[in-house]
Parts: structure tokens; C-alpha cells; sequence
């Protein structure tokens, strides 16, 4: 099968023999590929440079079984320029992608997401909702979307000034919900539905329950994009580091 001129990201990349790149691909209406980038390390090689994160891609491909041969790739508009923080921030997407999704499924709907997130990351100011919009579109692709606008029990709709305790594989309940679950405000539901956070709280509680909600699928061995920090020195030599949100 050869395949030609498909929107693209590189999710990752790592050597393969002595001069080329095995890729982890996010393909708009193909998903997640793996490919054989032959050559890609080599000095004159025109790819080594366009292979990396980040970096709209028009690719080609051919072969059968589990990995492809890349047959061409150029670019699809500017690369997306993440610095600091924010470049880990990008690299928690990608390994959420690597980690969640099944190859050679298409995600249409999550690529156009995904690619909005990475531009919302250029502005430090988005980046909370940025990664928690995502987290909200990968889990709803996926399969397991949150139910966000009614009580699971009764069916009755989110009150804004209510307590809920989200359980897990069910939805929102009345807090004190038997089963426990993640303490959340009626109003952070509301606003995790209607993708438009208010306050820090909304934004505060969203995040504590996309996480658990993905933490139920990625298992035991950690995220390596969490373990980045950020170092930022201050006057006298002082040093804070600060986890990836």
C-alpha cells in the first residue's frame, strides 16, 4: 500500500540501524503510524531537520505490516513554536497520543483538537486550557466521555451551586456519593462542558478529574513528560522548579 501527501505530526522519534529514525506518527485520516524514516540521520539528509515535533507535515508512506517505510515529507505551513514550559506541555500531548491510541485508527475529529492545542499553547496564558480541553476530547474519542451536564442517579440536571462526587466509569453524584469519586463543584462541570472556565477553581477541579479519569488507562508506569520541571532562577541563586501543569 503506498499512501501520499497526508496531514501529519511527528509524535516522536528515536534511531533505528545506523542512519535512520523510527516514528511515531499522528496521521489526520489514518492515526497513529509507525514509521521507518531511512536515511533520516544522515548528514545531508533534508529530513533530519523537518522530522521533529510539532512541525505540520504533508507525508507519504508505503508498505504493509506494522511499521511503513516514510516515502516523502514536506512541510504543511510553519512549525508551531513552543518554548519553555511549554514545549513540555506539547510533549504531555504527544505521549498522551503514543500511550492512548491504538494504531492505524483514525481520530479526525481529535487531530483538529490536537492541533488547536498545540497553537493555544504558543500563549502561556491558555495553557491550562489548553491541556484541559484536550484531555476532555482524547477521553471523549477514546470512548470513555465524561457526562457533564446531568446527575447519573435521578438524571436531573448539573446545578451550578451543587456538590457533586464524580465516579468514575459513571458520571456525577450527589455528594456524599457512596462510591466516593472526585469532589466537584456543580459550576466546574458546567464549565468543563461548555469549554469556557470563569475562575482558577473551575479550571483547578477540571483538572483533577480529566487526570484521574486518564490516569484509569495509562496504568502503573508513569508519564516521562510529567517527570519534566521547569527551572527558573531568581536573584541570589535561587531556584524553583515547577511541574508540568
Amino acid at each position: 500500500m503506498r499512501v501520499q501527501q497526508q496531514t501529519a505530526f511527528v509524535l516522536h522519534h528515536s534511531h533505528y540501524g545506523e542512519t535512520s529514525l523510527l516514528l511515531e506518527v499522528f496521521a489526520r485520516a489514518y492515526g497513529r503510524l509507525g514509521l521507518i524514516a531511512k536515511g533520516a540521520r544522515r548528514p545531508r539528509s533534508a529530513l533530519h531537520a523537518l522530522l521533529v515535533p510539532f512541525q505540520p507535515l504533508l507525508i507519504g508512506w508505503g508498505g504493509k505490516g506494522e511499521l511503513a517505510t516514510l516515502t516523502g515529507a514536506e512541510p504543511a505551513g510553519g512549525a508551531i513554536e513552543l518554548a519553555g514550559g511549554q514545549v513540555y506541555c506539547g510533549l504531555y500531548l504527544n505521549e498522551l497520543l503514543v500511550r492512548l491510541l491504538h494504531r492505524h485508527d483514525p481520530h479526525e475529529d481529535l487531530f483538529d483538537v490536537y492541533y488547536l492545542s498545540l497553537r493555544r499553547l504558543q500563549n502561556p496564558a491558555a495553557t491550562e486550557v489548553a491541556l484541559r480541553l484536550f484531555e476532555k476530547h482524547l477521553l471523549q474519542d477514546m470512548g470513555y466521555g465524561l457526562v457533564l451536564d446531568r446527575e447519573v442517579l435521578g438524571n436531573s440536571p448539573i446545578a451550578a451551586d451543587a456538590q457533586y462526587d464524580y465516579v468514575l466509569d459513571r458520571g456525577p453524584m450527589l455528594a456524599p456519593a457512596d462510591d466516593g469519586g472526585i469532589r466537584v463543584k456543580g459550576a466546574s462541570l458546567l464549565a468543563l462542558a461548555l469549554e469556557h472556565f470563569p475562575d482558577a477553581a473551575a479550571l483547578r477541579e477540571s483538572k483533577a478529574l480529566t487526570r484521574a479519569c486518564l490516569a484509569r488507562h495509562l496504568g502503573d508506569r508513569p508519564l516521562f513528560s510529567r517527570s519534566l520541571f521547569r527551572v527558573e532562577r531568581f536573584p541570589g541563586g535561587h531556584v524553583r522548579k515547577e511541574q508540568l501543569s
